[in-house]
């Protein structure tokens, strides 16, 4: 369950938080007229980037460069928190991150952490927008009903943004 208290007090904590317990996103390169597309992250709260693996043969990594925005869009598995992430998106190769990173579901799509084809982008995030609502379905039924029935809107979640530096 999204911590909606958190939420409102340190909203860039529970993105972290959330971003450990999610497994992939739609990542998406501004103005590159693609679709965004499904990719595994891997957060790095202290450097305050989502690192990614990908091939360089692929469309994504080709549409990225110099000067490259994009956005991170995940959702919680139980669908109480949404958030939308962007930043600068770089090619860069660290090999310390990759050690890190490198596990059983990385190596399946890969020839090694040599394949010449392995590819790492880091966004480094500027701003992101969070939502995190409540996953009762009564309280969601409670605040509909109350809404219907007088000029209240329904308190079913919090919205924040957030700007890193």
């Amino acid at each position: 369950m999204a911590d909606r208290k958190l939420a409102r007090t340190d909203p860039k904590a529970l993105l972290w938080k959330e971003l450990g317990s999610v497994r992939a996103g739609m990542l998406g390169v501004v103005g590159s007229g693609q679709h965004m597309q499904p990719m595994a992250h891997h957060a790095d709260e202290e450097g305050g980037r989502i690192w990614f693996l990908t091939k360089r043969s692929t469309d994504l990594f080709r549409a990225v460069g110099p000067g490259s925005t994009a956005h991170f869009c995940v959702i919680s598995k139980d669908q109480d928190f949404h958030a939308c992430m962007s930043g600068p998106l770089t090619a860069e190769m660290d090999r310390a991150r990759l050690d890190e990173m490198w596990n059983p579901v990385n190596a399946a799509w890969f020839e090694g952490k040599d394949d010449p084809d392995l590819a790492m982008l880091a966004l480094t995030l500027k701003s992101a927008a969070i939502w995190a609502s409540t996953d009762s379905t009564a309280r969601f039924a409670y605040e509909i009903a109350k809404a219907n029935l007088t000029d209240d809107m329904p308190d079913v979640g919090v919205h924040n943004v957030v700007e890193f530096v």
